[in-house]
């Protein structure tokens, strides 16, 4: 409420009313205390709205206050009670701001049974077999369903169909992507491999302190297993059971001293002088 609506003296029967405040205060809070009184503050015409505060002692709740308000009818001599809130003081412990589940969402929250659905339009991902029917389909717009004169009567036969010499071609087509794996919806947008290659050089990559100490990187390594497509010229899985990156994606800079050729790249002791026999002092023979 406003400064202009309130009143600098509340009601006398209102601001004496702290013992039924803090009734129903200590009723709300039960079964945690209630901090000493803290002032009362009167509102409305005359001031016979007075909120009464109070402190509150409940450990989840450091810095926060009860507000029981009292009100008191024009002409009446009996005080009630409108409402009681807890409200938050300058130093009370607040909750963080809420922010959506797709924001909130951190690496490793995932758990078993949990769905993660993709955003419609999401950055990382652009269509990936679709392409190539779409080009399909271009392809045999521009053909048309054309019969040479030539043609076979089988020819002749499935153009009467309805059926176009794309259509075969682009079936071929799909078996071959499924048998290579590329039948696939959706695959990385040039944003999400760039996500990802800046990830996994983040943690496995030539500027750690494990690849600064690392007799040679793992480009030379017997133990890289490369990947597939571009990723391939940058980054590989690490498959040595003792390395600290077993089984993770690692920079072809990335490096550690399970390297496959460790042993030879190791520099090697040079060798210590010859032993200096001092006469000296020595007995004759």
């Amino acid at each position: 409420m406003s400064a202009a609506t309130r009143s600098r003296t509340p009601d006398r029967l209102c601001a004496d009313a702290v013992p039924l405040a803090r009734e129903v205060a200590e009723e709300a809070a039960f079964p945690h205390p209630v901090g000493p009184h803290l002032g009362a503050e009167g509102e409305g015409e005359g001031g016979r709205v007075v909120t009464h505060f109070f402190e509150s002692v409940d450990p989840a709740y450091r810095g926060w206050r009860w507000g029981v308000t009292v009100v008191r009818a024009a002409r009446a001599r009996h005080v009630t009670v409108d409402e009681v809130t807890l409200f938050p003081g300058e130093d009370a412990l607040l909750a963080p701001q809420w922010l959506p589940w797709s924001e909130r969402l951190r690496p490793g929250d995932l758990g078993p049974g949990d769905l993660l659905p993709v955003e419609e339009g999401d950055p990382r991902l652009e269509p990936g077999f679709a392409l190539v029917e779409e080009a399909a389909d271009s392809e045999a717009e521009a053909e048309g369903a054309r019969v040479p004169a030539d043609a076979t009567p089988e020819a002749s036969a499935v153009a009467a169909a309805g059926v176009r010499p794309s259509d075969n071609r682009r079936a071929e087509t799909a078996a071959l992507a499924d048998e290579l794996g590329l039948g696939r919806t959706h695959v990385l947008s040039r944003l999400g491999l760039a996500e990802a290659a800046e990830r996994w050089d983040e943690n496995y990559g030539p500027g750690t302190p494990m690849a600064q100490g690392a007799p040679a990187s793992c480009i030379s390594c017997g133990f890289l297993v490369p990947l597939a497509g571009s990723l391939r010229q940058g980054f590989g899985v690490c498959a040595n059971e003792y390395a600290p990156a077993d089984g993770r994606v690692v920079s072809l800079g990335f490096g550690c001293g399970a390297h496959s050729e460790a042993a030879t790249l190791m520099p090697k002791p040079a060798p210590r002088p010859s032993p200096v026999i001092d006469h000296v002092g020595a007995d004759p023979l």
